[in-house]
């Protein structure tokens, strides 16, 4: 799959990473699984993260080393199609039933609308791949880390280790060929501290 303005898998520094990922390994699915480990742990968990139009490029979250579910869902796609693995982004609503109530408070609700995720397209098979939470993220916050075998959907984990309820898919938005910035942002608009 092509380049796109946010999915800059055709810049030096996503060739290149991609390449060390999935050089070593012959195998589609094994390369992305490597891609998707890379993501999940190397690339740091900020819901904080800046959010500037360059701020989602894939190769900017690269070079920062950090970002939300978004920006690293997009690093994930371009990695993959930097190694050849048809990607695609994806996007669902989901219900932070852990979210802290500070949190909540200041955003005005636990519905998180366009987290983002990904879609790669393994031995002709789609499959979801979720790589926001990196594993020292999920060992403070009590949840186990998203596993993929590169065969099987890997998601949130509804329930934390201790039991309680923790993500809540609630609607899928479908997937897109780059991500739609202004939908995000439009969603986004209704968050407390996002409002004018």
């Amino acid at each position: 799959m092509s380049p796109t303005f946010f999915i800059d898998c055709d810049e030096p520094a996503i060739v290149g990473k991609s390449r060390e990922l999935s050089l070593p390994v012959g195998e589609e699915r094994e390369k992305a699984i490597r891609v998707f480990y890379f993501v999940r742990d190397e690339i740091a968990y900020n819901a904080f993260s800046p959010r500037t139009d360059a701020d989602y490029w894939a190769s900017r979250t690269l070079s920062r080393m950090e970002g939300y579910c978004v920006q690293k869902a997009v690093l994930l796609v371009a990695l993959a199609r930097a190694a050849g693995i048809p990607a695609r982004l994806r996007f669902a609503d989901i219900r932070g039933h852990l979210t802290p109530a500070g949190f909540v408070e200041k955003r005005g609700s636990n519905l998180f609308s366009y987290h983002g995720l990904a879609d790669l397209c393994i031995e002709g098979r789609w499959v979801k791949a979720t790589p926001t939470y990196d594993r020292e993220y999920c060992r403070k916050a009590g949840v186990e880390p998203v596993e993929f075998d590169g065969s099987g959907d890997a998601m949130l984990p509804a329930y934390a280790l201790d039991g309680r309820r923790n993500v809540e898919y609630v609607m899928d938005r479908g997937f897109f060929d780059d991500l739609p910035l202004e939908d995000i942002r439009k969603a986004s608009a209704s968050w407390k501290y996002m409002a004018p």
